[in-house]
């Protein structure tokens, strides 16, 4: 087209400014490259915005609140006497802007070209933004995930995550639909701000992606907690009523609550991009690549919440390194999505890295597998702490630690040894002969290793 603005050309233009997108931006510009990051909305993504950042926000808002209602067996006299709401959200939105203005300020400090708008891919070096093209010799695809709604139809009680972090009450009772990592960590803060839950679970457990061992405290102490749930049938239709919503199941069960979060997963977000049109292969709106996360069109690479498996910020900031590295020639090592940490941040928390035991069994073969499991009513701290849970570890015999899981309040700052335990593929003896700061919960993991060798100190 004769009016075509002049296209503006890079080595490297990333379509989406979020965890995967603004991670592959600032290690390409490390390199030497020049890079244009192209983003819709608000840098930093999800995540910042309407995920990891507001919801842990919120849940550590109910940490105080439990905290308030059960200092006096602690011995010290105060007296919970409500959430306000408002001041939640002031709070929240005040970590998210600090945040954000932080992101931005260091995109602009690594000379990152940050252009504004709805990007959309219209060749294999080209994307197009309100009218202008922008050229680069790699394009790396950063979209990002959304709520899936499955279909149903959002108002002030039908809502997802991203509403409900906008609430202005806290809901007398609540309906939520899906049993994992979402819909777990709502259910928790709720339930501590004094909201009366119900998760509906069409699988068979809640977080049905953990470790049996895992699953069973989880459920367990939900139960205590005095959170309700049903497992094993999907829901079939979510109605308004008079007051509230109405949840029916395919088995005819109903459950009534003032409100229905929809916490069921999220989707890709990739309709309408032109990623088809170019040759770019999709699978449910999922961008399929091969393991270097390269899509097979040009030099077109995807990351994030877009290519199929864990939808997570810190996988999404892994591989947009491992892309930058790619592109820069350096042959970075691949990360299975199998050893990449996680963490549930409900109470109690939830960690995990690598196999899980049934897992672990089906990979090498289930007379090779030994697990043990170190009961946190050991650990001095966490008996300080008040928390019930567990460690529990998953190695191959005469081999690595292959899996570490706990569960338990706090257990999540524990992931970072667990992690360095599956990834660096350490021995049960490595670990045991390692110091443990003492009074920790790091000294849990100690404790499991030492019991995985053989030789339990206090166990």
């Amino acid at each position: 087209m004769a009016d075509q603005p002049q296209a503006q050309e890079f080595d490297v233009l990333v379509l989406g400014g979020g965890s995967a997108g603004y991670a592959a931006a600032l290690r390409s510009v490390q390199h030497g490259l020049s890079v244009g990051l192209v983003e819709k909305s608000k840098l930093g993504g999800t995540c910042l915005h309407t995920g990891c950042i507001p919801t842990k926000a919120y849940l550590h808002a109910a940490e105080l609140a439990d905290e308030a209602r059960e200092s006096e067996k602690y011995g010290v006299k105060t007296s919970f006497e409500g959430i306000d709401m408002a001041k939640v959200r002031e709070y929240k939105d005040g970590i998210v802007a600090g945040k954000h203005k932080g992101l931005t300020g260091l995109l602009k400090m690594r000379k990152v070209t940050v252009v504004e708008g709805e990007g959309r891919l219209v060749s294999p070096t080209e994307v197009e933004v309100a009218g202008t093209r922008y050229s680069a010799q790699h394009i790396v695809l950063a979209t990002g995930s959304t709520s899936k709604t499955m279909g149903l139809p959002l108002s002030d009680r039908i809502i997802t995550s991203t509403e409900a972090l906008e609430l202005d009450r806290v809901p007398q009772s609540a309906i939520v639909l899906g049993g994992g990592v979402i819909g777990s960590e709502f259910a928790s803060a709720w339930t501590s701000y004094g909201t009366d839950v119900t998760i509906i679970e069409g699988l068979p457990s809640l977080v049905p992606n953990e470790d049996p061992a895992i699953i069973k405290q989880l459920e367990r102490s939900f139960k205590k907690r005095g959170i309700s749930f049903n497992t094993g049938t999907f829901f079939t239709d979510v109605t308004e009523t008079a007051d509230g919503v109405k949840v029916t199941l395919e088995d005819g069960k109903t459950f009534e609550a003032e409100i229905c979060l929809v916490a069921v997963g999220r989707g890709p977000v990739t309709e309408g991009l032109g990623f088809e049109e170019q040759g770019i292969t999709l699978d449910r709106g999922f961008v399929i690549t091969d393991e270097r996360l390269h899509t097979g069109v040009g030099n077109i690479y995807a990351i994030g919440d877009i290519v199929p498996g864990l939808q997570l910020a810190h996988r999404g900031y892994q591989q947009g390194i491992f892309v930058a590295e790619e592109i820069a020639g350096n042959s970075p090592m691949v990360v299975e999505d199998i050893n990449i940490p996680k963490v549930t941040f409900s109470e109690p928390e939830i960690m995990s890295v690598g196999y899980t035991q049934p897992k672990a069994e089906e990979e090498f073969g289930a007379d090779q597998i030994e697990v043990t499991e170190y009961n946190l009513a050991g650990n001095g701290k966490s008996s300080i702490l008040g928390t019930a849970g567990l460690i529990k570890m998953v190695g191959v015999k005469g081999g690595p630690i292959v899996g570490v899981h706990g569960i338990g309040s706090r257990i999540g700052e524990q992931i970072g040894e667990a992690q360095l335990i599956v990834n660096w593929e350490a021995y049960p003896e490595d670990v045991a002969t390692l110091v443990h700061a003492h009074p920790t919960q790091n000294e849990a993991m100690g404790e499991a290793a030492m019991a995985l060798f053989g030789h339990p100190l206090h166990g």
